[in-house]
């Protein structure tokens, strides 16, 4: 198998008020209206200019507390154990995040942002623009979510993907 060689670099770090994987929400729809900030690391500032005009943003992140990986899980909306590409689930070969968030504002390094489902604490390795022209599709097959996808505005997560 050939290896990257590639190097990530932290960019920023998530301040939330989720402290634990207690209880936290699962997506950001079930995370709606919970604050919290990006602060950008210093050298990194230069690249957020421009960003301000954007009403929301992805956030590409590290699952820092994931020590481990499974190709089959059980995720949180389903009780059937499911390839871990076909589920959101933090347990990955490469633990990397995705969040769309709301983008309130931005004070010098700070990105205030809302509808976080993020852990406290958690390296960010990259911020883009969410541009609906660009990223909404139509004819979409939801594959086994399709009759639960919309719980999880009320499903928090659990002890499954504890370490």
């Amino acid at each position: 198998m050939p290896q990257l060689n590639k190097k990530f670099h932290q960019i920023g770090i998530i301040h939330s008020p989720f402290n634990s994987l207690d209880n936290m929400p699962i997506q950001p729809a079930g995370a709606l209206g919970i604050q919290g900030q990006l602060v950008m690391e210093p050298e990194y500032v230069q690249g957020i200019k421009d960003l301000g005009g954007f009403s929301h943003i992805y956030i590409l992140y590290v699952f820092h507390m994931v020590s481990e990986y499974h190709l089959s899980v059980t995720p949180y909306l389903d009780s059937q154990v499911r390839g871990v590409f076909a589920t959101r689930a933090p347990t990955r070969p490469n633990p990397i995040g995705l969040s769309i968030v709301h983008l309130l504002s931005i004070e010098k390094n700070i990105i205030n942002i809302e509808n976080l489902d993020i852990l406290d604490g958690t390296p960010v390795l990259d911020i883009k623009p969410y541009i609906p022209p660009f990223d909404e599709q139509v004819n979409v097959r939801i594959g086994w979510l399709t009759d639960i996808a919309y719980g999880v505005k009320h499903k928090h997560s659990d002890e499954r993907f504890k370490n």
